[in-house]
């Protein structure tokens, strides 16, 4: 018999879809009341008729690389919070960008567990958490998730892959969660080490790519891995199931995929940007654009969840990219030319393949040196958070199509 997180994951599509829509118009006033800047995005309509698809359709769409612009003009979440610091806002992280993002009360905050639990995560396990719990919420959103579901969280973090053996060799956690990419590196960390991992035979990756041939590689060792999509904005949006045939979208969201740069759905199966509409009271978002792409799968899924579903991630709507399980901002770019006069022009690009990237920063400059290049490695480090290599030409060797980044990875 089929086994699901709660029994909201096999409504019919008609009740669902009923009581998203019934509770909208509470939750766009509560909104409203709250959070100035939902105020302003809300402002003329009338809120107690948005009550089908057509008319959410009909509110501008608030695209998240317009938080960059829009915080500090209004600090510290650009009017979008609708709680202050104190007991209803335990934490606040931040995101590149940078992005703030405030952590409210509710229980399983980001909503991970229902993806945790598909998973084959279950009560009374050990998870080997390993999303960073530094600056950014990724550890606390799948700690928060596993506590829902009911295991203990070994919080591994990111690093230390030596360390990450010992421990997973000592402790034998049940399954491990935390990018694909720092996985393949631990688990080649223990062959090199010649220790035995044999406990993590299941795994709940996110933060980037899931390549068929790395879920191949993992399953080869006898890790089952499941991938979730979210953002540290509105949490979990569509998580993997055993079916293995898209991404079931989250319970408790309205999903709509949009034209790129427009307000405009479009039809199922057309590939668009994925804008989400949330029910969080803490910190409500409407029409909020991701920048992700993605698509809806004709059908329901096979494993008996009876949600739309998604093709999954497929690239950027703009130039913002994630890169190591971090996204990267044509603006940070921006800042490192901004920093260094001699930097005339420069362009991120990004190839190699998914787990294993070369990350260089082409620049335009007058007057190169290998002090200016170690100079500038250093501000991109501290700006994006991940090692680049740096390459400098003359004024003019870099193309003239207005990209600022440039991701040619193999997704194969």
């Amino acid at each position: 018999m089929p086994d699901y997180f709660d029994t909201l994951e096999t409504r019919s599509p008609a009740e669902r879809e009923q009581a998203l829509l019934a509770a909208l118009p509470a939750a766009l006033a509560r909104a409203v009341k709250r959070a100035p800047a939902l105020a302003r995005q809300l402002e003329g309509i009338d809120l107690a008729s948005v009550t089908s698809r057509e008319a959410l359709a009909k509110i501008p769409v608030t695209r998240k690389h317009a938080l960059v612009d829009l915080q500090p003009k209004q600090p510290p979440f650009g009017g979008f919070s609708a709680v202050d610091y104190g007991e209803d806002m335990p934490r606040v992280f931040a995101s590149p960008g940078p992005i703030y993002e405030p952590q409210g009360t509710q229980r399983d905050y980001w909503r991970f567990g229902r993806a945790l639990y598909a998973a084959g995560f279950r009560a009374g396990e050990l998870a080997h958490n390993c999303f960073s719990y530094h600056f950014t919420p990724a550890g606390a959103m799948m700690e928060t998730a596993a506590h829902a579901v009911g295991c203990t969280v070994f919080p591994g973090g990111i690093g230390q892959t030596e360390q990450q053996v010992r421990a997973i060799a000592d402790l034998k956690p049940h399954g491990y969660v935390g990018t694909p990419s720092f996985l393949k590196i631990i688990l080649e960390k223990a062959d090199e080490l010649g220790v035995k991992l044999e406990s993590i035979h299941k795994a709940l990756v996110s933060g980037e790519a899931f390549p068929p041939s790395v879920r191949d590689w993992f399953a080869e060792r006898g890790v089952a891995g499941y991938q979730a999509y979210g953002t540290a904005d509105v949490g979990l949006i569509a998580y993997e199931t055993e079916a293995r045939d898209g991404l079931v979208l989250a319970e408790d969201i309205i999903v709509e995929i949009v034209r790129p740069g427009t307000n405009d759905p479009v039809p199922d199966g057309e590939v668009g940007e994925v804008v989400v509409t949330t029910f969080n009271p803490a910190y409500p978002l409407v029409r909020f654009g991701t920048g992700d792409l993605s698509a809806i799968l004709a059908g329901p899924s096979p494993c008996g969840r009876t949600n739309a579903r998604i093709k999954g991630w497929m690239g950027r709507a703009d130039q913002t990219t994630k890169i190591r399980g971090m996204f990267v901002h044509p603006e940070q770019v921006a800042e490192i030319v901004k920093r260094h006069p001699e930097v005339i022009k420069a362009r991120l690009v990004v190839t190699g393949k998914v787990s294993a990237e070369v990350v260089t920063l082409k620049l335009e400059v007058s007057g190169a040196s290998a002090e200016l290049a170690e100079r500038i490695m250093a501000s991109a480090r501290e700006l994006t958070k991940i090692r680049v290599e740096v390459v400098m030409g003359a004024a003019g060797s870099l193309v003239n199509d207005g990209k600022v980044i440039e991701d040619a990875r193999s997704y194969e």
